[in-house]
C-alpha cells in the first residue's frame, strides 16, 4: 500500500557532543546516550528527507523536558561518522513490541551486518521496522533467512515547504486517558490489545489535538508518533464535512512547529481527501524518488 509523505522541518541548531561513547558488541555498535544524541540529531538534518523519522524521534528525545519520549535505544555502527543507527524500542510488555524499529543507513553492506548482530536484533520476536524502501531488499533477505514477512506497508517521502497556519475560531483540545479505547477501535491498525499500549503513550507523553462536543466527547482527533509524525486523523462519520480536519491539523502543526519539531505526516496514495487536505494547509510533496516502507515480521 503506497502514501504519501506531506511535511515541514524547522531549523535547529549544531550542538557540541561527548567523544566518547559505550561499546556494546564485538561488532562495534554503539548505544548513544547524552550529547551523543544531540549530535547525532544534528548530523541526521543533513540527509532530510530520508532520515526523517530518526530525526523526528532524536527531535523528542532531545527536549524530554517538553515531552516524555519511549524509552529506546539508539544504536550506530560506529560514532561520531556513523552509516547506520536505529532506534529501538525498549520491550517492558508485549504492547511494546507494536512499535517501530526506526532505521536509517548510508551503506548497505553496513547494514546489512548491523541487524544481523543479534543484540541489535533479536529476530525471534515479533518485529515492525520504518526503513527507507532502497534497503528492504537488504532487510527481507536477512529476515527470510530467520522467519517469513508477515505485512508490509509502503510509505512515500515528500520534501519539506513552509507551512501556512490558519485561524479556525474553534475550541478544541487535547486527548486524555479516557479516549485510547475510542482511538484503538478507529485506527485501521488498532481494534486490538496490543495497540492500546503504543496509542496510551502517545496520548499521554506526544502532543494531540481533538474536537470536542457538548458533552466533551472527541469526535475529531489527531495525534504525534514518537518518530513526530502526525497521524492517526480521524472525524466519526456523522461529523465529518464540518471542517474540524482543517482545525486540527493547522493547530497540531503550528504547535509541534513552534516547539522546533519537525512537521510532517505519511498519506496513503488512495487517500485523496487527506492529500487534498494537506495540501491546502500548505504541505507539499518532495522527492518521489525516496520511499519509507514499514515491514512486519513473525506473528504477535
Amino acid at each position: 500500500m503506497d502514501h504519501r509523505l506531506l511535511l515541514n522541518a524547522s531549523a535547529l541548531s549544531p550542538i557540541m557532543y561527548s567523544q566518547y561513547s559505550r561499546k556494546i558488541s564485538s561488532k562495534s555498535t554503539m548505544d548513544l546516550t547524552g550529547e551523543q544524541l544531540k549530535k547525532a540529531e544534528t548530523q541526521l538534518k543533513r540527509y532530510l528527507p530520508s532520515s526523517l523519522q530518526v530525526y523526528g524521534y532524536l527531535c523528542f528525545r532531545n527536549r524530554s523536558d517538553q515531552v516524555r519520549p519511549d524509552p529506546v535505544s539508539v544504536l550506530v555502527d560506529r560514532w561520531p561518522e556513523f552509516s547506520v543507527l536505529i532506534c529501538k524500542p525498549l520491550c517492558e510488555q508485549k504492547g511494546d513490541l507494536f512499535k517501530d524499529i526506526l532505521v536509517f543507513a548510508k551503506n548497505n553492506a553496513i547494514l546489512e551486518e548491523t541487524i544481523r548482530n543479534s543484540y541489535v536484533i533479536d529476530w525471534t520476536r515479533y518485529l515492525c521496522f520504518g526503513i527507507n524502501s532502497l534497503h528492504m531488499g537488504i532487510l527481507t533477505a536477512v529476515a527470510s533467512e530467520k522467519y517469513s514477512l508477515v505485512t508490509e506497508h509502503d510509505s512515500l517521502v515528500k520534501k519539506p515547504f513552509s507551512l501556512f497556519f490558519g485561524s479556525s475560531g474553534i475550541s478544541i483540545g487535547s486527548l486524555d486517558e479516557s479516549h485510547v479505547a475510542l482511538v484503538n477501535g478507529t485506527w485501521k491498525f488498532g481494534q486490538s490489545e496490543v495497540a492500546v499500549r503504543m496509542i496510551r503513550n502517545m496520548i499521554a507523553n506526544f502532543p494531540s489535538c481533538c474536537v470536542l462536543d457538548a458533552e466533551a466527547k472527541p469526535v475529531s482527533w489527531i495525534l504525534t508518533y514518537a518518530s513526530g509524525s502526525m497521524g492517526m486523523l480521524y472525524t466519526l462519520p456523522e461529523h465529518r464535512g464540518k471542517g474540524y480536519a482543517k482545525v486540527l491539523v493547522s493547530r497540531l502543526a503550528k504547535r509541534l512547529h513552534s516547539a522546533g519539531y519537525p512537521v510532517y505526516c505519511f498519506i496513503e496514495d488512495e487517500n485523496m481527501v487527506s492529500y487534498g487536505l494537506f495540501k491546502k494547509l500548505g504541505f507539499n510533496e518532495a522527492d518521489p524518488s525516496y520511499r519509507e516502507s514499514w515491514f512486519q515480521f513473525n506473528d504477535l
